[in-house]
């Protein structure tokens, strides 16, 4: 993933497409030359699925669920389960990060050039938990959101495995 946080035009899609973009590729920048054992540690004691392998996964399956699932419309075939909703974060513990990270990126990749064949303002085929179908504007924004929020969570793990700070 190519990082920058420059789009290249100053439309409306580059900004948000650049910027969901940017916020992934930190993500996996965050995760560069971890090792396995640190990456599947959770070092924060009231955050026992807190890992960087279980955010990695967490964020590829969060993409699928609002692309996939929310906006597109597809059958929900996604890792979680009622009795255990946070699976997603438990299995990665057993997946390579390489692994992790490399689905990530695929779909991305993917997903990439969906956001761009779309017009922002089509709404979502399901609803949301208050009954609106969001625009696919609003569910690039969410991503934003939402990985952003957890490059900070990445940042602290990092810092925490082996004391590398600043990426």
């Amino acid at each position: 993933m190519t990082r920058t946080d420059n789009p290249p035009a100053s439309d409306e899609r580059s900004h948000l497409v650049t910027f969901l973009s940017y916020v992934r590729a930190t993500a996996v920048a965050k995760c560069e030359g971890v090792s396995e054992g640190d990456a599947r540690r959770a070092p924060l004691p009231g955050s026992p699925l807190m890992t960087m392998s279980g955010l990695i996964s967490h964020l590829r399956w969060v993409e699928y669920f609002w692309i996939q699932v929310m906006f597109l419309g597809e059958a929900d075939e996604g890792p979680w389960t009622e009795e255990d909703p946070d699976r997603e974060m438990r299995i990665a513990t057993e997946i390579p990060l390489a692994e992790l990270i490399a689905s990530y990126e695929q779909q991305s990749a993917r997903y990439e050039t969906l956001l761009n064949a779309l017009d922002l303002d089509s709404t979502a085929k399901q609803a949301n938990g208050s009954g609106t179908h969001v625009t696919l504007r609003w569910v690039i924004l969410h991503l934003i959101e939402e990985t952003a929020r957890h490059n900070g969570h990445l940042d602290v793990l990092r810092e925490l495995a082996d004391g590398t700070t600043g990426v």
